[in-house]
């Protein structure tokens, strides 16, 4: 069907907006239930990533031919009783730095006195609003004595005050032991959540499932337990510097900078702010402000250029988007607990996204990995008309080490082009876009007409002359552009090769082609847009006017299972069939090189 020809394609119909409405308000329904819920599913969530740190340990304990219960009775009251050592520690700690505070905010007060030119600004902006008449609030009338009358003391002002004082200590002491409790049993029915989490994830393809189920759950183990231990080593490093040079409390900041660690981005700097402020109150001068700024910047960079690579690679596995909107969430929702569980919680929904395909969203959502595959990405950008896009593309993809024209041409830019040449015979394509992407491809190929230099490989003459190897295109609206491609594989391989349109074959335009300068000719076509009774037709022509020259046919990108592809096969019009532009190079090199 000429191009002229195309039927318009069908008008889409809009969405619906019930479906839209119900999706709307399921996820407010949810972020309210996380909100209100937060009282038990704090305590959960913080369960579930400990229970993943502790499951080595338990394990471990178990093949010493202890019993499951109490390995991880063990297990969870260790973990416990070192952070509660932990916890204690820091809390002395706290209260010798409470004691200090009034003496160390004099000395940080007389530092900022000294800023002369901070005060003679302040001064300078206090005569302006002077001259302008703005004078200071008068003095407020006295106000006659108010007297209270004594309240007789009751059991319910008893019992309020006395929650007021017990609050803020049995609260943190609730959630302490809902998370003790929480994690125990989670730890003790491990197989069976995990069996749980399989029949909802898919119970169909179970063995797929079960294997993805536990390479999900034994990956974010050793995920969290070494940033756990990598931020713990990180804790006491900066403790022991910050000891050495003098600072107070070196345990508490520490441990604050090991936390902030778990919070990207801004972790760092609220870990930074008070010890630094600290300093410049403890010492008169600026050499311990500046000697602890010099002890976070030295630890960040270890942490970040050299441990953290070594360990975990350049990767973290989330994008830094997503990082950014976790932490703003989780902490809208669950406050300074959210911030400091939003990274391990989100890496966890994008493991298991990469692991079980039901909740693969996660992984497009949340992760780092590019959300389109190569050709996609190809095709986006030649269907929007960014035609710098697809060079950059190309180039990108060249400058890896590994990387060949061919194999850029056979894994993105032919797959792409499949993907199009779908859509065109679905009738999904208008005709002002497959023009806007035959434009952009053609643009991409001109670009790359110039990238490196033809092999070293010594072939005959003969086939190195221009216009000895043929890339005759088929009917299809796009095998001109499959051609062309073809064409800059073969003459960087060495040989001479030229690209054709399909009119070339017509009986007007038979006598351009040299019989005695052909040596190969490759029929260049897509499937989708070709039939076998057309492709024949090629052939017999060729084959009529090179009757000397060998014939392939360049059916690309088929699949095995390709009618087409088992049909000249089955009729052999062809001396080979290929799907690649790398066989198809490889082909031509050795049928040049080959004796006679």
């Amino acid at each position: 069907m000429a191009l002229s020809e195309r039927r318009l394609p069908p008008v889409a119909t809009p969405g619906n907006p019930v479906a839209g409405a119900a999706m709307l308000v399921s996820a407010a329904v949810i972020v309210a239930g996380l909100y209100f819920g937060q009282d038990v599913l704090v305590p959960l969530v913080l369960a579930v990533l400990l229970a993943f740190v502790l499951a080595p340990a338990a394990r471990l304990l178990q093949r010493l031919r202890l019993s499951k219960g109490i390995s991880v009775l063990v297990t969870v009251l260790a973990a416990f009783a070192l952070i509660g050592v932990i916890g204690t520690v820091i809390g002395s700690q706290a209260a010798d730095l409470a004691a200090e505070l009034p003496r160390y905010a004099a000395t940080l007060r007389t530092k900022l006195s000294a800023l002369r030119g901070l005060g003679e600004l302040l001064r300078q902006s206090e005569g302006l609003l002077g001259s302008l008449g703005i004078e200071g609030a008068t003095e407020a009338p006295h106000a006659a004595p108010v007297v209270v009358a004594a309240l007789p003391r009751s059991d319910a002002a008893l019992l309020d005050v006395a929650g007021r004082l017990l609050g803020p200590i049995l609260r943190p002491l609730a959630t302490a032991g809902l998370v003790i409790i929480f994690t125990i049993l989670i730890l003790l029915y491990r197989e069976d959540l995990r069996d749980r989490a399989i029949r909802l994830a898919g119970a169909r393809d179970l063995h797929r499932t079960m294997t993805a189920m536990n390479d999900a759950a034994a990956r974010l183990s050793r995920l969290f337990l070494a940033q756990l231990a990598l931020n713990a080593g990180y804790a006491v490093l900066i403790a022991a510097l910050l000891w050495a040079v003098g600072l107070p409390s070196p345990l508490l900041w520490g441990s604050l900078a090991g936390l902030m660690r778990f919070v990207p981005f801004i972790g760092t700097p609220i870990a930074v702010a008070p010890p630094l402020i600290l300093a410049l109150g403890v010492d008169p001068g600026w050499g311990m402000g500046l000697t602890v700024l010099a002890v976070f910047i030295l630890g960040g960079v270890i942490m970040g250029q050299v441990m953290e690579p070594l360990l975990f690679g350049r990767r973290t596995g989330l994008s830094p988007l997503s990082v950014v909107l976790s932490a703003s969430f989780w902490a809208f929702l669950w406050g300074p607990i959210g911030l400091l569980i939003a990274t391990p919680l989100t890496v966890g929904l994008v493991v298991l996204g990469r692991h079980v395909p039901r909740f693969e969203f996660f992984d497009v959502l949340l992760g780092d990995r590019p959300p389109l595959q190569p050709e996609e990405s190809f095709y986006q950008r030649a269907l929007e008309g960014d035609a710098d896009g697809l060079v950059e593309q190309a180039r990108e993809i060249l400058a890896e080490s590994d990387a060949t024209l061919a194999a850029y041409g056979d894994s993105v830019a032919l797959q792409g082009l499949v993907l199009a040449q779908t859509d065109w015979t679905r009738e999904a394509l208008e005709l002002e876009r497959l023009d806007v992407i035959r434009t952009q491809v053609g643009t991409l190929l001109d670009d790359l007409s110039d990238y490196g230099t033809p092999s070293g490989n010594t072939l005959p003459p003969a086939w190195q002359a221009e216009g000895a190897v043929l890339c005759i295109a088929g009917r299809g609206p796009l095998d001109d552009l499959t051609a062309r491609m073809a064409a800059l594989v073969l003459h960087r391989a060495g040989l001479g090769a030229r690209a054709e349109t399909s009119a070339v074959l017509e009986t007007a335009n038979l006598g351009q082609l040299d019989p005695a300068l052909v040596r190969l000719c490759c029929l260049s076509v897509l499937e989708e847009g070709n039939s076998v009774a057309g492709l024949r037709y090629f052939l017999r022509r060729i084959a009529r006017q090179l009757p000397e020259a060998k014939v392939i046919v360049g059916l690309w990108d088929a699949p095995p299972e390709s009618p087409m592809l088992a049909a000249l096969r089955e009729e052999g019009p062809a001396d080979a069939i290929v799907t690649s532009l790398g066989e198809a190079a490889a082909l031509c090199e050795a049928l040049a090189t080959r004796p006679g």
